[in-house]
């Protein structure tokens, strides 16, 4: 694949995503061409996907701590948020010019999607939101992704809903929760609590989404069995 192809590219990519039509989309198309101009550069060099997605692990990491320290820094943890968005998209769109794409690269990714979505909580928390707000957000959003991750482990290849929080809109909320904390740092507190009480709800929504559609679309279907505990 001629990594300076961008129809080329967007045809994979939408040959990935269950054949979606990503041309109907202004947004996402808009979005591709921007990691496939920056992840182009990269793969022409060789650098492994999984280098870019581990610099987006750090970055995450560094959201809490770089919020940590208080007043404008604030702005810093945001502008964080959106460098390893971009970088969550820059690996994908290099190890598909690349052709490298693998179950491991699959896993790394969600694992730092994982950490980048706890980093940013525990950015709102040590800003001034409640704990209890801010550990029930972090909980219902790695029971959200628990709950779309045993669906895909049990056949269903698609959730079949859009739902309210996908990890775009939790990057806008913990991003500009961070970013209005960092402008205005004598109300840092009530902001970031207003934040992590809307990711709360918006995850607490999806949960009750998701619950009730996997279990209509997997009801009454046979257990897939990968490798079966024999005292389960």
């Amino acid at each position: 694949m001629d990594v300076d192809d961008l129809e080329a590219y967007v045809d994979r990519w939408s040959r990935t995503h269950g054949g979606y039509d990503v041309r109907s989309s202004r947004p996402t198309m808009a979005w591709l061409r921007l990691a496939h101009g920056l992840g182009a550069p990269l793969a022409r060099r060789g650098i492994p996907a999984t280098w870019v997605t581990a610099a987006g692990g750090v970055g995450a990491v560094a959201v809490g701590g770089v919020a940590a320290l208080g007043g404008r820094w604030a702005l810093l943890a945001a502008a964080l948020v959106v460098v390893v968005a971009v970088l969550d998209g820059i690996d994908g769109a290099v190890a598909e010019l690349t052709g490298s794409s693998s179950a491991w690269g699959q896993v790394l990714d969600q694992l730092v999607d994982r950490i980048g979505d706890v980093a940013m909580i525990a950015g709102l928390w040590v800003l001034g939101a409640p704990g209890p707000l801010c550990a029930a957000a972090a909980v219902l959003t790695l029971l959200d992704e628990s709950i779309r991750s045993s669906a895909g482990a049990a056949g269903m290849v698609e959730i079949g809903v859009v739902t309210l929080p996908e990890r775009p809109a939790r990057l806008v909320v913990g991003g500009l929760s961070l970013a209005a904390a960092g402008i205005v740092p004598s109300a840092a507190a009530p902001i970031v609590t207003v934040g992590a009480a809307l990711w709360t709800v918006m995850t607490l929504v999806t949960t009750v989404q998701l619950v009730v559609n996997v279990r209509r679309r997997l009801r009454g279907q046979p257990r897939k069995v990968l490798d079966a505990d024999p005292g389960d």
